[in-house]
């Protein structure tokens, strides 16, 4: 008789799945989201990050060093209203296709992300996520040790600005939102017509919100509460990203070996962030159950790690072990793992 787990999910009569693509049954049973959950999780979500940059903009009176230490709270709000739209984006969040669309459009222009753009390469990112012979869309640039060696050194020094930290988490996550985004070619490349009408929506409700907020409380009060909100909680959303998928014994493989589901579950990460950090980011840390079926809403992966406990120790990261992860910078094809320019350039 099959055994009632304590989210309320069947547990199957069989042994525990011994290959990745076992698990796509038993996560199935939690796919299906509770339309109050989760527009309460909108609610929750909104709200506070409307308030914040009130209180951000109020705080202006007082000094700006008081706006800067509240648009820190606000920027996480912001990520998590990014993650909202990305679990519509996945068909997760609401039961049906069209409520989860508009909904995530509407976090779009928020999040200053065309949501269908955004949805498209994502999906390729899910579909190709650990394949070295399909990178390029939807993800961080990997060269791996043979491919690095190989460039000359100009291209070298242009790799190695690309993942400084400074770079990869400072000065790009913001370029990435505030400019790349209202034109992203990547994301347009062989697009339909969806893709394309979504920038040029987000681009036409960022103008019209925003000047609607700069006829309110003026152009450099604007500035000055906007920008360091989307320049912090960009940076929050590539790092925790890259955590996700940079770690040093993720899985990369060329074709025909390469398989989406070992790279599901063994090229994701489960990022255990201590305290309140799990629901501001919306559990997003759970990415190698999330990567093996991506139509759980997020509020549900909790559940899964709490009945299949054996899943919250596979490639497991805390947040002091998640700083390690910066430096590696290569997939090394031999030893197959991340690491670190400092291994290879004593033969470069």
């Amino acid at each position: 008789m099959a055994n009632v787990l304590a989210s309320g999910a069947i547990a199957p009569d069989t042994a525990q799945p011994q290959k990745a693509r076992d698990w796509i049954e038993i996560l199935q049973r939690y796919r299906h989201p509770d339309p109050a959950r989760s527009f309460f999780e909108v609610v929750i979500t909104l709200v506070p990050y409307v308030a914040l940059w009130a209180a951000a903009w109020a705080a202006l009176s007082v000094g700006y060093w008081l706006t800067l230490l509240i648009t820190v709270p606000a920027a996480f709000f912001l990520v998590r209203l990014f993650l909202i739209q990305h679990d519509c984006g996945h068909g997760a969040l609401f039961k049906k296709r069209l409520t989860n669309d508009w909904v995530g459009r509407a976090m779009g222009v928020l999040t200053f992300t065309p949501y269908d753009a955004w949805r498209r390469s994502h999906a390729i990112h899910h579909a190709s996520h650990g394949n070295l012979d399909e990178r390029g869309v939807g993800d961080i640039d990997t060269l791996t040790v043979r491919e690095y060696m190989a460039l000359s050194p100009f291209r070298r020094l242009l790799y190695r600005a690309y993942r400084n930290p400074i770079v990869l988490f400072g000065i790009g996550p913001t370029l990435l939102f505030v400019v790349q985004h209202r034109l992203p070619f990547s994301m347009l490349r062989g697009a339909d017509w969806k893709s394309w009408a979504s920038v040029i929506g987000t681009n036409l409700g960022l103008i019209v919100l925003g000047g609607a907020m700069i006829w309110l409380v003026g152009w450099k009060a604007f500035m000055a509460v906007q920008l360091p909100i989307v320049a912090i909680g960009s940076s929050i959303g590539v790092w925790l990203f890259y955590i996700q998928h940079q770690f040093e014994d993720t899985f990369w493989e060329e074709n025909p070996e390469w398989n989406v589901h070992e790279a599901a579950l063994h090229g994701s990460s489960h990022y255990d962030l201590p305290g309140f950090l799990p629901w501001l980011t919306a559990n997003i840390g759970v990415h190698h159950v999330h990567h093996l079926y991506s139509r759980i809403p997020y509020y549900r992966l909790p559940h899964v790690l709490r009945d299949f406990p054996e899943l919250a120790n596979v490639h497991r990261i805390t947040l002091w072990e998640s700083f390690k992860c910066v430096k590696l910078r290569l997939w090394d094809e031999t030893e197959r793992r991340m690491v670190p320019l400092a291994e290879v350039q004593a033969y470069a």
